[in-house]
């Protein structure tokens, strides 16, 4: 994966496949209570450089998980396939969603005021509540 930052992935059922092209292979943890209940756990996600591209749409669910953003979901076999922003283009895409298993580094954990204390991670990040990362969304706006 070195060097190559376009990604391809599906679903578990195979209904619906994607291509992004990544901003990174920074793999970023969100600890937030929405994210723990889409994802059982926290949301290990990769930032898109710009809207990824799918192919079996009509099997793509949205929802409206907040006033700012969206989860999308294959309605077939209910694997997540990415969280979006309403304004501003931000995609985000579960890195298990995607084909490589290697050349990830764990970057970033947000929202980690609301991480429970049962589980840590081993390697050392960086560390934003979910208040920094506002701020930090509100000076790039």
């Amino acid at each position: 994966m070195a060097g190559d930052n376009t990604q391809t992935g599906h679903c578990l059922c195979g209904k619906v496949s994607v291509t992004a092209t990544l901003k990174n292979h920074n793999v970023d943890a969100c600890h937030c209570e929405i994210c723990r209940r889409w994802s059982g756990g926290p949301m290990l996600a990769v930032a898109c450089d710009g809207e990824p591209a799918f192919s079996g749409e009509s099997h793509i669910g949205v929802f409206d998980s907040s006033d700012w953003a969206q989860r999308g979901f294959c309605k077939e076999c209910g694997t997540h396939l990415f969280y979006r922003l309403k304004e501003g283009g931000f995609y985000a895409l579960p890195v298990g969603l995607l084909d490589s298993a290697d050349g990830w580094t764990l970057h970033a954990q947000v929202f980690i005021d609301e991480k429970p204390g049962f589980y840590a991670f081993s390697q050392r990040t960086a560390e934003l509540t979910g208040a920094e990362l506002f701020a930090q969304l509100d000076k790039s706006s």
